[in-house]
């Protein structure tokens, strides 16, 4: 399969299993990841819409991204734009058909398949290269561009600030807002190592073409 149609695949590939691990977390209801926990906080503070306030951050977001690093804009950030929301409408109304009223043990599975569905997803689209969602660019510029520390550390950090922010607006904080926050970017990190850059470059095979480095050294030109 050319290169171009394998990344292409994996974007839209990766906004769908985003949209289906949203629909996952809601289900599960322990806890939304930590940008939901921020723009729920902020919408309750203007006492406000979920779906105004996502895009009123999300536009100033992009906004920004475009100005400092719009190489993170891609056809991949249009998928997320519109794809993600249909998905996770799609996996809720699949959730409720099978588990009308789910035991702690079965929102623990699904809460689980939510964490992980999430960090592949994302290394999925990073990977891929065609643009993230405006949130994940604010953690890939600071590692990449200003290389302010490692793109996991520049995660997690990211996921507390959206965290506490919830927090301080009595937004509740459950489990798996907490995991989240504190292993997305390791996980994201591992599945991009040995599952996603494998897949797009071949293993044991080296690419000239640029790649994103989330050990967060900047990008990488393999020769």
């Amino acid at each position: 399969m050319p290169q171009k149609w394998k990344r292409i695949g994996m974007a839209l590939f990766g906004v769908i299993v985003t949209g289906f691990c949203v629909g996952a977390f809601q289900k599960a209801d322990l806890g939304a990841d930590p940008f939901t926990c921020f723009v729920t906080g902020v919408a309750g503070l203007f006492h406000s819409k979920y779906s105004v306030f996502y895009l009123v951050i999300t536009g100033m977001l992009l906004i920004a991204v475009f100005v400092v690093e719009r190489h993170y804009i891609g056809i991949a950030t249009v998928f997320n734009l519109f794809g993600v929301g249909v998905a996770a409408d799609f996996m809720g109304r699949i959730l409720d058909a099978w588990f009308l009223e789910p035991s702690m043990a079965v929102r623990a599975g699904i809460m689980a398949f939510g964490i992980l569905g999430t960090c592949f997803a994302a290394s999925l689209y990073f990977t891929a290269d065609l643009g993230v969602s405006a949130y994940d660019a604010v953690s890939l510029i600071a590692a990449n561009k200003y290389k302010i520390m490692a793109f996991k550390l520049c995660r997690i950090a990211t996921d507390f600030v959206c965290v506490i922010t919830g927090f301080a607006c009595h937004v509740t904080i459950g489990v798996g807002t907490v995991i989240t926050a504190l292993f997305m970017g390791p996980v994201i990190q591992w599945f991009n190592t040995h599952l996603s850059e494998p897949f797009l470059y071949g293993r044991g095979k080296k690419s000239r073409m640029r790649k994103y480095n989330l050990a967060g050294e900047g990008y990488s030109f393999s020769v």
